[in-house]
């Protein structure tokens, strides 16, 4: 566990060595066979597979990119990709769906593990059944590695968290522990989903309340909070930003008076959740539709 925190090289290492991966999961899914998935060996796994997940689109090796990314050549690129924030365009949220995903085998070994769906359903499994922080951030953490890149793997883990392994009601059960460090892991993996068009409606739907209830009333008294509320405010941004019904949602939620009392604050400390709900109502602000809403 504390090898797999070394840094890239160690990280590479670990990676290529026959058989640890495969061990890793094998491990893990006798602890949930087993109806034991809070013992201290199967957390020190899973964190293990967090951080062998860490900047993997980036690290993967070459005969895997080339194998993952064969296929995305051939899209032509005449639109811009969309980024962090996305766009209103039709056609890149149409090439967004259009982007082929990465072919699983059903055998994977090694390093295929660490993006195969099986591995998803683990974290995901071990999100609902295990009650150790540790274990729940490490498998948020993991998911959220995975989703974090702009490539066909991360939309491919993101679509199968979203819909093909129901992972929202685990994830949106986490958003309301009370260890704040497990709370803003589960933000983070939201906001990194929340990216991907095609799966907007779906988080909207699922999480959009749960998200409005734990923004904090006032300003954030410390970083963590402050870090969540941030992370929180983008992700509604992602959310609303080309969907006025999903910011009707956000404002049925009593959501508004939450963000701007977080966005009148500007000292250096909590800058960074002002600046996000600053952000977030100049977004809900073009819904022209919902301007006298909004003023009531």
């Amino acid at each position: 566990r504390n090898m797999s925190s070394a840094g890239p090289e160690g990280r590479k290492k670990m990676r290529e060595c026959d058989g640890l991966i495969d061990s890793l999961v094998y491990y893990i899914q006798g602890a949930i066979a087993d109806h034991e998935p809070n013992d201290k060996a199967t957390e020190n796994c899973v964190c293990i597979l967090h951080n062998l997940s860490y900047q993997l689109e980036i690290e993967l090796p070459d005969t895997y990119a080339q194998s993952i990314y064969m296929q995305r050549r051939n899209i032509p690129s005449n639109d811009k990709t969309p980024g962090c924030f996305g766009t209103r365009s039709r056609k890149v949220k149409e090439k967004q769906q259009d982007i082929p995903l990465p072919e699983e085998k059903s055998s994977p070994r090694g390093v295929e593990s660490l993006w195969h769906s099986t591995l998803i359903r683990i974290y995901l499994s071990l999100i609902a059944k295990s009650t150790r922080n540790y274990t729940q951030e490490a498998s948020l953490g993991a998911l959220q590695n995975l989703t974090a890149g702009t490539g066909p793997m991360p939309f491919a883990v993101a679509q199968t968290v979203v819909q093909k392994a129901n992972g929202l009601p685990s994830i949106r059960a986490m958003l309301h522990v009370s260890h704040p460090t497990v709370k803003k892991t589960a933000v983070s993996l939201l906001r990194n989903l929340s990216r991907n068009t095609p799966l907007r409606s779906d988080i909207a739907r699922e999480v959009l309340p749960d998200l409005v209830s734990i923004l904090p009333e006032s300003v954030p008294v410390s970083d963590i909070v402050c870090e969540t509320a941030a992370s929180i405010c983008y992700t509604l941004y992602n959310l609303t930003q080309s969907n006025s019904h999903s910011a009707r949602l956000l404002l049925s939620a009593d959501g508004l008076p939450k963000i701007i009392a977080i966005s009148m604050k500007d000292s250096n400390m909590f800058s960074k959740a002002s600046r996000a709900a600053s952000v977030l109502l100049y977004s809900l602000w073009s819904h022209t539709e919902l301007h006298s809403a909004y003023k009531k």
